[in-house]
């Protein structure tokens, strides 16, 4: 059996730790991986434009000596003439050992995962999750930190839409004595159902507030994020508030000595290049941190024994294990659709229409969580 990673939580806490020993060995004796993966390939499907995680999965693969087939133009795929996300899986499954794929509609990944043959990371699906940039993001903080317990962790920008906030305050609300700060105007607050689901369960203290120069202060973390003109349906919208934070010299002054910023990249106008220069500043390490973790990850889902690829395969787990693993998953039901038009099931018809049921009798949708 094959197992598949489409959201940070779907690995605990203690399987993150041994992907963040194994970036840090790799860090320290990268000859010891250079032919890890000699005669592996990994295929990267990219259905939405990326530069970062598209070149880091390749950089990493071929570090560990394997080889690269990319699909980087969706409009050249047989995606252009109607091939569902199921088929291209299982097509791609003859040809690689592993997949990485990016695309535009929450839920993506986890369709690919459940028709593939060989193991698929999710490189991001919609603004739904990311979870090897999250990883990237635990790297960065466990190398400035030394250690994951305790930290005040502020989210500046797109709450709502940043995929990248939603996983990495999932992944952070397991660690003991972590505190949310969250920046954001009233339009791109984080949504409901993570602080329902996700912050209150784990009882982490999560303040909401507006203003960046009142948070800065309190914060171990500032992770600042771009309003995503690509997530709006209203262009207007996004003109009003596509500069409502920006972090430059004098607001850093109010930082603590030890916070430090990060950013998932690409920045727009919400860093000023000046900061670039402040010490703290860390969202450049982030991109290498972002191959390293790459890297762990597929020697972790291609049977990495710590000294070489044992060919043994990790179970697969039927759904992700996120913040709604302990619910149940209804059967389809005709009376019920999602209704979210970025979901993986309204740009596909033939998937069938699955839900978590809360012991309140709400359901969610399986791929997009709304």
């Amino acid at each position: 059996m094959k197992r598949s990673v489409i959201d940070t939580v779907d690995l605990s806490v203690e399987e993150v730790q041994r992907l963040l020993d194994t970036a840090m060995d790799i860090i320290a004796q990268p000859e010891k991986y250079a032919h890890a993966c000699a005669g592996k390939k990994l295929a990267t499907l990219f259905f939405e434009p990326s530069t970062r995680t598209r070149m880091s999965f390749e950089a990493a693969m071929y570090e560990l000596g394997g080889n690269v087939i990319s699909m980087t133009d969706a409009g050249t795929s047989s995606a252009a003439k109607g091939e569902t996300v199921a088929d291209t899986a299982k097509v791609v499954s003859n040809y690689v050992d592993i997949i990485a794929q990016r695309h535009p509609k929450a839920g993506a990944a986890l369709v690919a995962a459940a028709n593939a043959s060989i193991p698929v990371i999710n490189a991001g699906d919609g603004g739904h999750c990311h979870p090897t940039q999250t990883f990237a993001d635990l790297l960065t903080i466990y190398r400035e930190h030394s250690n994951m317990n305790g930290l005040t962790i502020g989210f500046c920008g797109d709450l709502l839409y940043g995929r990248t906030v939603h996983s990495l305050m999932a992944a952070m609300a397991r660690y003991e004595g972590t505190r949310f700060v969250l920046i954001s105007p009233e339009e791109l607050k984080v949504p409901r159902h993570l602080i329902k689901d996700v912050v209150e369960p784990a009882g982490i203290p999560c303040e909401e507030v507006t203003s960046l120069e009142e948070a800065l202060p309190k914060l171990d973390v500032l992770y600042m994020t771009r309003i995503q003109k690509e997530r709006f349906d209203d262009p207007a919208q996004y003109e009003r508030l596509k500069n409502v934070y920006v972090l430059d010299a004098e607001k850093m002054k109010l930082a603590k000595p030890d916070c430090i910023v990060m950013h998932p990249l690409p920045r727009v106008d919400e860093i000023a290049v000046e900061v670039d220069d402040d010490p703290r500043a860390r969202y450049f390490e982030q991109t290498l941190n972002g191959k390293y973790m790459r890297m762990a990850l597929i020697l972790k889902l291609l049977g990495w024994d710590g000294q070489s690829l044992t060919g043994a395969k990790e179970p697969a787990e039927t759904y992700p294990g996120g913040p709604f693993s302990l619910w149940t998953i209804a059967e389809e039901d005709p009376a019920y659709k999602c209704g979210n038009p970025k979901c993986i099931c309204a740009a596909e018809r033939s998937i069938r229409h699955k839900y978590y049921i809360a012991k309140d009798g709400s359901r969610r949708c399986v791929y997009c969580e709304q």
